[in-house]
């Protein structure tokens, strides 16, 4: 019995996961495309899905571990799909605020060409993909790969951060919109963060082997 029901709290976080990462893409779409409705989309529609996954899991996680006391791996593996549902939560809140930022610029001006903002967002996302493959499959050695990639999102982050301040102290009419701009991209950062977060959780829930802060390695 206890086993159905983390195969049915698998599947649930897994169903979330997808909807963020739509939720990801579409906000990043709506902002490319200067596309209104798209964005509007995921505020008003996704945000409330997202929200009713949020608190599904919640209970049923709760209430798994009130009914069935589990222990080792079965109660690791609960417990970190009770994180990663409060952290797709957080990432559903990040594409709405993307949205909101995206309403604001596509209204405006642009103050550069979004050649790199796209790339970041897609590294980011396929991040997020792999790491839920890596919890699914229950494959730590792939959630350590996946956590090396975090680097190479980060200089991009930087990069882009880099270009919006000079643009910014160039041109002071553009601040509103270089601000948002920076916003935007961490907040697609964030997604690679809590990606490397759910690969680390992984390595606990198959290893019980704690990695974060460079502990374990």
């Amino acid at each position: 019995m206890l086993e159905l029901k983390i195969k049915g709290l698998k599947r649930d976080i897994v169903e979330f996961a997808a909807l963020v990462e739509t939720m990801i893409e579409k906000s990043v779409k709506g902002l490319l495309q200067r596309d209104e409705k798209i964005l509007r989309e995921v505020i008003v529609t996704d945000e409330l899905l997202a929200n009713e996954f949020d608190i599904r899991i919640d209970e049923q996680c709760i209430n798994t571990i009130a009914q069935f006391q589990p222990r080792a791996r079965d109660l690791r593996t609960i417990l970190m799909i009770l994180k990663m549902g409060s952290d797709f939560e957080r990432l559903g809140d990040g594409a709405v605020s993307i949205c909101k930022s995206a309403l604001y610029l596509i209204e405006r001006p642009p103050v550069k060409a979004l050649i790199d903002l796209p790339q970041l967002a897609e590294a980011a996302i396929a991040m997020l993909k792999d790491s839920i493959n890596a919890f699914i499959d229950e494959d730590s050695e792939s959630a350590k790969h996946i956590c090396g990639r975090d680097n190479f999102v980060d200089e991009l982050r930087n990069s882009i951060i880099a270009e919006l301040t000079q643009i910014m102290l160039k041109d002071p009419t553009t601040i509103e919109r270089t601000l948002r701009l920076m916003d935007i991209t961490r907040k697609l950062e964030r997604v690679a963060d809590l990606s490397t977060n759910i690969c680390e959780d992984v390595i606990f829930m198959v290893q019980g082997r704690v990695i974060k802060h460079g502990k374990g390695e």
